[in-house]
């Protein structure tokens, strides 16, 4: 199946005293690239609700190596690792390709994830379109 890569460039302000990215900020990022991800390929399937009302209902982070501040973005990879009736996982992983084609992985992440109708905060069940455009990223 497919994987959504989104370029994330850090910014100065993401910085820890220690000189790398924060690891609250890491949760941003994850949102980033979990937003684009729904937002351009739900909308265009016909789900426009996953990309207008999906809640974090959990999050964990698995940090591998600092994240720097540099010129060129770091390639985030996600995929979807679970469908369930009202639920859904991502699953993330940062890494740049090395030269012997192995990766530099800096981190590794899961998010479950629940649609969610906003204007009365009740969850609901993924639907039928929904559910198609999710398994294309299915692994």
């Amino acid at each position: 199946m497919a994987r959504h890569t989104f370029l994330l460039k850090p910014r100065w302000s993401d910085l820890d005293a220690y000189g790398h990215v924060n690891n609250v900020t890491w949760l941003e990022y994850l949102q980033e690239a979990r937003v684009d991800m729904l937002f351009v390929h739900a909308p265009a399937e016909g789900s426009q609700g996953l990309a207008e009302g999906v809640l974090v209902v959990r999050a964990e982070i698995d940090y591998r190596r600092p994240m720097l501040l540099r010129q060129e973005p770091y390639p985030i990879h996600l995929w979807v690792s679970k469908i369930g009736g009202a639920s859904f996982t991502v699953s993330y992983q940062i890494a740049d390709d090395t030269h012997d084609g192995s990766s530099l992985v800096y981190g590794q992440a899961k998010t479950l994830l629940a649609p969610t109708d906003l204007a009365t905060g009740a969850p609901r069940r993924i639907t039928a379109d929904e559910r198609a455009v999710l398994a294309q990223f299915l692994e």
